[in-house]
C-alpha cells in the first residue's frame, strides 16, 4: 500500500482551526445526533478531507472545535477510525466550549473563552465539509508575501509572554491583512444546483499581487486569481436589500477607492479564511456578529473602503500605534542634549530644542490619525474543466455527487503515483465478496471492505460502505451507501442515499429517496423523491415516511 505524501510542517508555528457544523442541510443524517463530520464521502469521514489538506500543506498544529454533545463520538472515532488513524501525526486536539450548542454562529463561536485562548497565531479557518485539491500551500505563499512583507514589521512589544513582533499598526502578529476563497457554482460536471454569494472585488496593484508557487499544470502564478474583497454576503441577503431599496444601490466611497470594481453572482464562499491574528481580538470586540462570512469578513471587507466604519467596528482599538518604554528612554536622552548650543555657529531660535520636538510629535499625530484598514484578499478559483476540485459538502444532493465523481478517480493500484491524492487504494476492497455472476462496473464505482454482492446483482456508478450486503437480483444505479446497509432481493435503487444501518425490504423501487440510519423500508414499498425518517413520538408501523409530511 503507497503511503500518502504529505509536506513538511510548516515552522511559523501556524495553527488551523476546524469547525465541526450540525450539518441541518444534511438532517436526515444527522438529526440521530450522528455528527456531520463523521458522514461518509466517498467512504471516507467528511472531516478526513479537511485533515488531509492541512496535512498535505504542511500543518500539524490543528485544532477540531465541537459541540460537547458531539465529542465522544468524535474521539471514538479519531482513535478506532482506519481513515482517521492513518493520518500523520500529531494527531488534532478536540475542543468542546461549554456554551458551543448546534445554533452557535461562527462568530460567535469564535468569542468563547475556551477559543480565545486557543488562538495562539496567524490562523486558518475552516469547514469540516471541504474538500480540496488546490495546493494549500500556494494559498498560504499568497497570502504571507502579499500581507506579511508590506504589512509585517521589526517592531517589538513586551508583555507576559515576552517579546512579540508587531504590524505597522500595532496589531499583534505582524501580518495584517486576510484572504477567504471563492469557487465557480455554474458549469460544473455535476449536476447539483448551488446557491452562490454575491461578491464584489477590485484589481490589486501592480506591487500587490504576489508571485507564487503554483501546481505544474496549474496557472502561471496564483496572483492572476488574487483581488481585493470590497463586498461579500449572501444572495438571499442581496434579493432582501433590493426589495427594500427597490434596486441595488452603490455607495460613491466605493467608487471613489476602487475605480475597477468586479461584481460576481455566480461564485461560493468556500470559507477557507486565512486570518492574521488580530482577527483573534476584531471577533471578540464586536458582539454583533453572528457569522463569520457575512458579518466579520463582510463587515471586514467594507470598512477597507468605508469612511468610519473601522471605528464603529472597533478596528482603531487594534492598531494603535505600539508604546514600547525603551523607545520613550531614546526619546528623553535627545531631549536632553542641546545639540545647538554646543555648535559654534550657532542660529538664533525663539523656540527650544524641547518645544521643537514636541511640535514634531504632534505635527506627526496629526498626520496618522486617520486609520487605514488592511484588505482582505478573494482568491477567485479558476472555472476551467482542468481546475483542481474546490467544493464543499452541505446538503444530501452534494453528499451523493461528490461521492460519485471521487468514485470514478483512478486506484493507487492502477495510477500509482499519479492517483489522486482523494484515491483509494483499490475500487474493490474486498474481490472476494462479489460474486462472479453479477456486474459492478469497476470504473465508476467503490466497494468498501466486507462487501458482498449477490449473483445476478447490477452495481452502477456506486458507492458502496464497508460491511453491507446486497441480496440477489438488486439493482442500484448512482446510489450511496454507507456502513453495514442491507439490499434486500430484486431491489431497484436510482439516485438513492441509504444510511448506516438500514434496511431495504425485497422487491422495493427508490429513486431519489432518503433513508436514515437504521430505518427499514418495508417490502415492495415503490417511492420517489422521499425521505425515510424515524421520529420520536410516531407510531412503530409509521417508520417509514416522506419528512415533509411532518415538517422535516
Amino acid at each position: 500500500m503507497m503511503a500518502p505524501s504529505y509536506a513538511s510542517p510548516i515552522p511559523s508555528g501556524f495553527q488551523t482551526l476546524i469547525l465541526l457544523g450540525p450539518g441541518i442541510s444534511l438532517n436526515t443524517f444527522t438529526s440521530s445526533g450522528f455528527p456531520k463530520c463523521l458522514l461518509p464521502v466517498a467512504n471516507r469521514p467528511m472531516v478526513w478531507y479537511t485533515l488531509d489538506w492541512c496535512y498535505r500543506m504542511g500543518i500539524t498544529n490543528i485544532t477540531l472545535i465541537t459541540p460537547p454533545d458531539n465529542k465522544p463520538q468524535l474521539e471514538a472515532a479519531l482513535s478506532t477510525d482506519p481513515h482517521l488513524t492513518s493520518l500523520p501525526s500529531p494527531s488534532p486536539d478536540l475542543l468542546a466550549p461549554v456554551d458551543l450548542t448546534l445554533t452557535t454562529g461562527t462568530a460567535e463561536l469564535l468569542r468563547l473563552p475556551e477559543v480565545q485562548s486557543c488562538i495562539k497565531s496567524d490562523f486558518l479557518l475552516l469547514p469540516c465539509d471541504l474538500i480540496c485539491e488546490l495546493p494549500g500551500e500556494s494559498i498560504l505563499d499568497a497570502w504571507q508575501v502579499s500581507q506579511s512583507a508590506l504589512g509585517g514589521s521589526t517592531l517589538r512589544s513586551w508583555d507576559t509572554n515576552g517579546p512579540r513582533t508587531l504590524g505597522m499598526g500595532g496589531e499583534a502578529g505582524g501580518r495584517r491583512g486576510g484572504l477567504a476563497v471563492f469557487y465557480q457554482t455554474k458549469d460544473r460536471e455535476e449536476s447539483v444546483k448551488e446557491v452562490p454569494d454575491f461578491v464584489a472585488t477590485a484589481p490589486l496593484e501592480q506591487d500587490e499581487a504576489p508571485i507564487v508557487s503554483h501546481p505544474p499544470d496549474g496557472p502561471a502564478a496564483l496572483r492572476y486569481n488574487l483581488r481585493k474583497l470590497v463586498l461579500s454576503m449572501p444572495m438571499d441577503t442581496l434579493k432582501e436589500r433590493m426589495e427594500e431599496q427597490k434596486g441595488f444601490l452603490v455607495r460613491h466611497a466605493l467608487v471613489k477607492r476602487h475605480a475597477q470594481v468586479k461584481m460576481l453572482t455566480g461564485y461560493r464562499d468556500a470559507h477557507i479564511y486565512a486570518f492574521p491574528y488580530w482577527v483573534k481580538q476584531f471577533s471578540s470586540l464586536n458582539e454583533r456578529f453572528e457569522s463569520v462570512s457575512e458579518d466579520l469578513v463582510g463587515w471586514w471587507a467594507k470598512a477597507e473602503w468605508q469612511t468610519g466604519l473601522g471605528q464603529k467596528l472597533r478596528l482603531d482599538e487594534i492598531f494603535k500605534k505600539p508604546n514600547a518604554s525603551h523607545e520613550d528612554d531614546d526619546l528623553a536622552i535627545e531631549e536632553e542634549i542641546d545639540l545647538r548650543a554646543m555648535s559654534t555657529t550657532k542660529t538664533s531660535c525663539k523656540d527650544s530644542p524641547k518645544t521643537q520636538f514636541a511640535s514634531r510629535i504632534q505635527h506627526s499625530d496629526a498626520e496618522s490619525t486617520e486609520l487605514t484598514i488592511p484588505p482582505i484578499l478573494a482568491y477567485i478559483h479558476s472555472s476551467i474543466p482542468s481546475a483542481p476540485l474546490v467544493r464543499r459538502v452541505d446538503s444530501s444532493a452534494l453528499l451523493l455527487s461528490l461521492s460519485l465523481r471521487l468514485a470514478k478517480l483512478e486506484s493507487v493500484e492502477e495510477a500509482g503515483r499519479a492517483a489522486s491524492p482523494f484515491a483509494h487504494n483499490q475500487k474493490i476492497a474486498y474481490p472476494a465478496g462479489v460474486a462472479q455472476r453479477c456486474t459492478v462496473t469497476k470504473t465508476d464505482c467503490l466497494l468498501d471492505r466486507d462487501v458482498t454482492v449477490a449473483e445476478k446483482c447490477v452495481v452502477k456508478e456506486s458507492v458502496i460502505g464497508a460491511n453491507c450486503q446486497i441480496a440477489s437480483g438488486a439493482r442500484l444505479t448512482r446510489c450511496l451507501v454507507m456502513d453495514g446497509a442491507v439490499i434486500g432481493e430484486r431491489c431497484q435503487l436510482t439516485g438513492c442515499i441509504i444510511g448506516r444501518r438500514s434496511q431495504i425490504g425485497r422487491e422495493s423501487n427508490l429513486k431519489d429517496c432518503e433513508v436514515q440510519d437504521g430505518n427499514i423500508v418495508p417490502e415492495e414499498t415503490e417511492a420517489k423523491n422521499e425521505k425515510f425518517m424515524v421520529f420520536e413520538g410516531l407510531d412503530e408501523d409509521e417508520d417509514g415516511i416522506d419528512s415533509d409530511d411532518v415538517g422535516g
